[in-house]
Order: C-alpha cells, then sequence, then structure tokens
C-alpha cells in the first residue's frame, strides 16, 4: 500500500470540506422525509430546488457558505504566513458575504449574522459578545486543521478560539471546531481514525470546559453517544434515521458535530461514501457533510476520491487548491520544528 504523503492528506481534507458541502447542498434544511420524498437517494450533484430557500442560489456541484468561509480562512492562514489573525479572516468572511449578497439570501446562520453586521458597523473583534451556539465556526474550520499540530491541545484550542471569534466566542460553539479541526490534524499526521475516534469525548470535554459561557449539554457525552449509535445499528439505513432523531442534524453545533462524527464512523472514513450519506441524512446536510467529508478525505487523502466527482468539482469550481495544501504543508512542518 502506497503511503499517503502529508500534502495529499491535506488536500484530501480541503476537497473533502467541498465535496461534502456540494453534494449535501440540495438537501440542505430539509427534514429527513422530504428528502427521501424529493430526491429518493442523493448520489450525485443536483441543482438546488427552487423550493429550497437555502440551496435555491446553488447549481449542481456548487459549494455554499460552509466552504466559502473555510476558503475565507484558508486566504488569511496563506496571508499571515500560517498565523491565526481574527481580523484578517472576518475581513475575508465580510468580502464573500457583500459579493454574495448574503445578507438578503437564507445563507448566513443567525451568530455570524449578527456578529458580521456589528462588525461592519465598526465594533472590534473583541468587543463582541458573541456567545451562539450555532455551527458555523466548526463548518468552515477544517483548512485550520491542515496548518496546526494536534499538540499542545492548550495552544489547539487557544488558535481555534481566535480563528472562530469574528463569529463565535461560545464554550460548545468552539468545542465542536476543536473536535473538527483536531480530528483533520490527527488524520493529516497519518493516525488512524479508531486512534482518533477514542480520544474526541476527550477532546470535547477539554474544549467546552476550559471557559463556560453556556448552559449547553455535553458534546463530549452527545458524541459517545453519536458513536454508540453507528456501533449498535444494523445497517446504514437503520444508523442514519437514529443519528437524525437522537442525535440531531441541525444547526446548533451539539447536534451537527456529533452527527459528523458519526457518519466519518458509518462510512468507515471513506469520503465518497461519506458524502453521500450526510447528503441523504437530512438536516443541515451541506454543513454535516463538510465537515465530515474534510475528516474523511485527510484519513484517506485526495487519491481514494472518485475521480469523476473530483473532476466534476474542479471544473465548476476552478481554484488551484494546491496552493493551499503545498503552504499549508510548510507552515505545519514550521510549526512541529518550533515546537
Amino acid at each position: 500500500m502506497q503511503q499517503i504523503t502529508r500534502e495529499n492528506r491535506i488536500l484530501g481534507a480541503l476537497y473533502g470540506q467541498m465535496l461534502g458541502d456540494a453534494l449535501g447542498m440540495p438537501s440542505e434544511l430539509w427534514p429527513r422525509e422530504r428528502v427521501k420524498k424529493h430526491f429518493g437517494w442523493i448520489d450525485r450533484f443536483l441543482d438546488g430546488p427552487a423550493e429550497n430557500n437555502a440551496a435555491c442560489y446553488f447549481s449542481a456541484a456548487q459549494f455554499t457558505d460552509d466552504t466559502s468561509m473555510a476558503l475565507a480562512l484558508a486566504d488569511a492562514l496563506l496571508e499571515a504566513d500560517g498565523k491565526v489573525v481574527p481580523e484578517l479572516i472576518a475581513r475575508n468572511v465580510i468580502r464573500w458575504v457583500d459579493d454574495f449578497d448574503a445578507f438578503n439570501k437564507n445563507i448566513l446562520g443567525p451568530s455570524s449574522k449578527l456578529a458580521l453586521a456589528e462588525q461592519k458597523k465598526g465594533v472590534a473583534i473583541s468587543q463582541l459578545e458573541n456567545n451562539g451556539v450555532t455551527n458555523g465556526a466548526a463548518m468552515r474550520v477544517s483548512p485550520l486543521g491542515c496548518v496546526l499540530p494536534s499538540a499542545p491541545l492548550e495552544h489547539f484550542c487557544e488558535q481555534v478560539w481566535l480563528a472562530s471569534s469574528p463569529t463565535h466566542k461560545s464554550d460548545i460553539a468552539v468545542a465542536g471546531a476543536v473536535v473538527i479541526a483536531w480530528a483533520v490534524s490527527k488524520a493529516v499526521e497519518g493516525a488512524r481514525w479508531e486512534e482518533i475516534r477514542l480520544a474526541l469525548p476527550d477532546i470535547a470535554k477539554y474544549a467546552q470546559t476550559r471557559k463556560s459561557t453556556t448552559f449547553s449539554a455535553s458534546l463530549a457525552a452527545r458524541i459517545e453517544l453519536a458513536l454508540g449509535v453507528v456501533a449498535k445499528s444494523t445497517g446504514t439505513e437503520q444508523a442514519s434515521e437514529q443519528i437524525y432523531q437522537l442525535v440531531g442534524a441541525g444547526v446548533s453545533t451539539i447536534e451537527s458535530v456529533p452527527a459528523a462524527i458519526a457518519m466519518v464512523e458509518l462510512s468507515g472514513g471513506c469520503p465518497n461514501r461519506c458524502a453521500v450519506l450526510c447528503a441523504n441524512l437530512g438536516g443541515d446536510t451541506d454543513t454535516i457533510g463538510a465537515m465530515a467529508t474534510a475528516i474523511c478525505g485527510a484519513l484517506q487523502g485526495i487519491a481514494a476520491f472518485n475521480p469523476e466527482q473530483l473532476a466534476e468539482l474542479k471544473r465548476v469550481n476552478p481554484l488551484d487548491m494546491t496552493r493551499y495544501s503545498h503552504a499549508f504543508s510548510g507552515f505545519r512542518q514550521r510549526a512541529e520544528e518550533q515546537s
């Protein structure tokens, strides 16, 4: 078996984010039963239906705000030579928001919309009281997981908090972002999913309890529940139904991040299978797909992707992702040498 290079894992994470987002776009924010009734089974790129007021702005294989904001973070990391500068991240996100007219469309989550509106009025990030519990920080964080070494954990959490701060500062939102970024980071380092999965509840607990700001349920307990649901299921359909009904697949961090971890487990870490399962889950399908498939992409590398789907993603979204993967690999190596 040919060894997967670190740069190929990073490229896999970035394209995994894009694949899960684009495949999950048509069904986003619809109930599971409506997804089944309307689509049957999603296993290819589709246009956003006109009657879906979140997906209607997008065509087949286009990515949504999840990946647009992830690229805003990625560009800020490039500009700052691998350092996390919240003001650069916010500037890039606001630029995308303005270009897409996202304030006037059903695109932005409530926490991001409020925080970004305040910054447009001139309020500094340090002055924001953005204690929202939605998943806007976790959905865009995969590029940071590509750059940051997974240890020391305290530094890792602090950097994720900084990257989250333009839109989210709550304990649960940042902890969710830590879980996704840390899973990506460990996968980029070559860790197996079994090792990552076992560690995630403790990572979540540490991140959530560093500074309590909400009365949220335990992210660690919800991740354990999600993984337990998959372990006890008798098949993919039953597992997906139980994840949707018991864990939840909504826009809150406490639902969508554990659901994403469950989908990595259910797919066996395969990015192609993961993206399809997430697209058919119901709920916040594009965001859960973006988070879960980014992890899978880092686990298996870019060579594991379906070549036809990858070619279509590149055709519709003509971006040079190798400039990120090459630079991020260099940033990461430098950080490891300095630690």
